[in-house]
């Protein structure tokens, strides 16, 4: 079990740096792709494996989500990921505009960058104590980051022993607020716990001498009588202690913390001293307790947390569908989660009936409802009709996801709570992205035995609502930024959908978080890479899957990437290791993925087109052959001069792709391979009529529309000029973003026409064979 870390409330000069480790614990620094023509967020995140996923926890700073033995996960998964382990959801009840700007957040990363790692690994005994005392917290989030040699002179049981009494030391007079500095020794301690846990060989073991020097230290601390100060001061440090317990693996040892804090819980009197930051992290200790040999036992033999979970959720109820729903959703989960173990069940089953009793799968207590009807599922789904919850996603997706709207033939929107405006916008910045990119990798149409039509895209009312309900109704993993989930692309009735959620803390603005990046994620699936996800993984693509999803989100919306830019400034990878790329790092997956992609299809075309071809037959051994053998380091030297370009201004330069040719024949109706005609332009209810000349054996002819106003819809015929009410096919979307592609087309003359729902003009006609 990893140390695990919540995010706490924290004092007002706080508040920055511990926002930022929020936002990479729910996703909300996913890849930059929204519906919404404003500037998006300033950083990106990833994801692996199975289906697509927003951003994730990463080990950034001390303050975050918990992250013991889960996987991270971010923006680029195309299939399933089980959602049965899910961590409890991190607490943030600040308005948007209380939340940090990149600005502030630079901030605070060029004060954590001042602090000295030799100031902690130099010192030892009562030297590094009074150190780590003296030290801002921010410095001390920073340690979190510590690897190699420096973690183990940091966090090696020596010093970790030191500190662990000098807790117990200075929690024996702790006075409710941080003027002793017991907050900084917390911080200190976690860090230590975390690092050792992701790097062991590093760190060095820990064994029975740290183990009494914690248990004295948190013993301390939560016999102190100002432990259970209802105040402002009291609230970090709480927070940390408590979620310290997690790291040092005490789950067993403080269950009767656990009971007291969700038995003393007032939200009354709690919420506004900031409390509400300190009780979340007991629903970890829960959480992360089955995990601890002996945890489920100790549960066993003393069943009052359960009567203690059910108390509180239903005492709380109140709370649900406001700020602080988030701890009885918490609490519910974690009461269910018992389910597990045969022999709680006949305690747990009661409780849980009674709290689906006082709950529904839609208004204001649906996060209650769906938090049971999740557990059952998992743990005793043979018995949903005694709970109540039987054919629960269905319920939930009829009671949450009201909203349907047909964005074209191919787009499918299903949402909690657009509005007409809002649902205009989206499929607009959908239905204007196929040509961006298709221009991009110049496909020739669908890769062999994919039927993956059509697109369903869910869109949930905010990220808590993807977060607890896109699980509960899809059975996905939701501690990411969004997911795409493609299934088998060659099985008939297979219907790929992503999900993903409106972003809150832009509001009022409207932006749909991984719109692009996700959508991508389906036209790379069905016009570049052959098979299924699992397939695609047969060989390393990652590289290419998450930074071409980058690429075309950011280039297409015309927005800077301004993450990936201050990375190519670091030159921390050569372009031949890329290639090899796992997901798990974010940095790497997404924003040297970027740099990657864009170097290679700006400096390199010829091989993106050899490379392309191989991923769209299947030919992943000779992909493979062709990144690290054919083309191999060759390119090293040329990508670090070309990062050195990108970080001084370069990349700020957002890519365009290429535009076709003006066609040549003089009838300015007649279209060609490869050409186009610019300016079109009709009035309302009247075409542009167009023709083109296929010679025999032709396989595929693509017809695309861009640019200018108005609307235009796209109709074809291959017998004689298309009208609305004669056409083989047509592309009818909100603006003048169409396309169509005719496979196996007629030999000899076929006919296309753009027809004027609003009367258009400056609108490009773009022809391919």
């Amino acid at each position: 079990m990893s140390p695990s870390r919540l995010l706490r409330f924290a004092q007002p000069a706080r508040l920055l740096t511990l926002f930022l480790s929020l936002f990479l614990a729910v996703g909300l620094f996913a890849p930059q792709s929204q519906a919404a023509p404003a500037a998006a967020p300033a950083t990106p995140g990833g994801a692996p494996a199975a289906t697509s996923a927003g951003a994730a926890p990463q080990p950034a700073t001390g303050t975050g989500t918990p992250e013991r033995g889960a996987p991270e996960r971010g923006v680029g998964e195309r299939q399933s990921a089980s959602a049965d382990q899910r961590a409890p959801l991190p607490l943030d009840t600040r308005p948007a505009a209380a939340r940090p700007t990149a600005q502030a957040r630079s901030l605070s990363a060029a004060a954590e960058q001042a602090c000295n790692t030799a100031d902690f690994t130099g010192r030892t005994g009562s030297d590094l104590v009074q150190h780590v005392k003296a030290a801002d917290i921010q410095c001390i989030n920073s340690l979190f980051q510590l690897t190699g040699g420096d973690a183990r002179g940091a966090f090696r049981e020596e010093q970790m022993t030191t500190v662990a009494y000098a807790l117990r030391d200075a929690a024996g007079g702790y006075p409710g607020d941080n003027s002793t500095s017991v907050e900084q020794l917390v911080l200190f301690l976690r860090a230590g716990y975390f690092a050792q846990w992701y790097h062991p060989a590093d760190v060095g073991t820990y064994g029975t001498a740290l183990q009494t020097a914690i248990r004295s230290g948190l013993d301390a601390f939560f016999g102190s009588a100002h432990s259970r100060d209802v105040a402002a001061g009291n609230a970090p440090i709480l927070g940390e202690a408590v979620t310290l317990i997690d790291s040092a693996q005490e789950n067993i040892r403080y269950l009767p913390v656990v009971k007291r804090l969700l038995t003393d819980y007032d939200s009354a009197t709690w919420n506004p001293a900031g409390l509400a930051w300190s009780v979340n992290p007991v629903f970890t200790v829960l959480f992360r307790g089955h995990q601890v040999p002996g945890f489920d036992a100790a549960v066993e033999a003393d069943p009052s947390v359960l009567d203690t979970l059910s108390a509180f959720a239903t005492r709380n109820n109140g709370l649900l569908g406001g700020d602080y729903g988030v701890l009885v959703y918490n609490a519910t989960k974690e009461l269910t989660r018992f389910l597990k173990d045969t022999a709680l069940q006949a305690k747990v089953r009661p409780l849980a009936r009674d709290l689906v009793a006082r709950s529904a799968p839609g208004g204001r207590t649906v996060f209650q409802w769906a938090a049971v009807a999740e557990g059952v599922g998992y743990y005793d789904a043979g018995n949903c009709a005694y709970y109540g919850t039987c054919n629960a996603a269905d319920r939930l997706k009829s009671g949450v996801l009201t909203v349907n709207y047909t964005c074209s033939p191919s787009i499918k929107l299903i949402a909690q709570a657009l509005d007409t405006t809002q649902l205009g916008t989206a499929c607009t910045s959908l239905t204007g992205q196929d040509a961006y990119f298709h221009a991009v990798v110049r496909d020739n149409g669908p890769v062999k035995d994919d039927g993956n039509s059509t697109i369903e895209v869910v869109v949930f009312h905010s990220s808590l609502d993807y977060q607890v309900l896109a699980a509960a109704i899809y059975g996905i993993d939701t501690n990411n930024g969004g997911m795409y989930l493609e299934g088998d692309p060659a099985k008939a009735g297979n219907q790929p959908r992503f999900l993903c959620y409106e972003a809150e803390w832009a509001r009022p603005s409207f932006e749909i978080w991984n719109l692009n990046h996700e959508y991508t994620h389906y036209l790379d699936g069905r016009f570049d890479m052959y098979g299924d996800f699992n397939a695609g993984m047969t060989t390393p693509t990652v590289w290419w899957v998450e930074g071409f999803a980058e690429y075309v989100s950011y280039s297409y919306r015309k927005v800077s990437n301004d993450a990936a830019i201050a990375a190519a400034a670091r030159h921390t990878y050569k372009l031949s290791d890329l290639f090899d790329t796992a997901y798990g790092d974010q940095d790497r997956v997404y924003r040297w993925g970027y740099l990657a992609v864009r170097y290679m299809l700006e400096q390199h075309r010829p091989d993106m087109d050899a490379l392309l071809a191989k991923y769209r037959v299947g030919d992943w051994a000779g992909a493979r052959t062709l990144l690290k053998t054919t083309i191999g380091t060759r390119y090293d030297a040329g990508f670090d001069s070309w990062l050195t370009a990108c970080a001084n201004g370069a990349c700020a330069t957002v890519p365009t792709v290429p535009q076709a040719p003006e066609c040549t024949a003089a009838d300015t109706r007649q279209l060609g391979a490869g050409c186009a005609r610019s300016n079109v332009a009709a009035t309302t209810g009247n075409y542009a009529h167009f023709y083109l000349l296929v010679p025999a054996g032709t396989k595929q002819v693509k017809i695309t529309t861009s640019g200018g106003t108005g609307n235009g819809d796209l109709y074809y015929n291959p017998a004689s000029w298309a009208y609305t009410d004669s056409y083989a096919t047509r592309s009818a979307g909100p603006d003048n973003s169409e396309t169509l592609t005719v496979t196996d087309p007629p030999a000899g003359y076929v006919y296309f026409s753009l027809y004027a729902q609003q009367g258009f003009s400056g609108v490009t006609v773009t022809s391919d064979m």
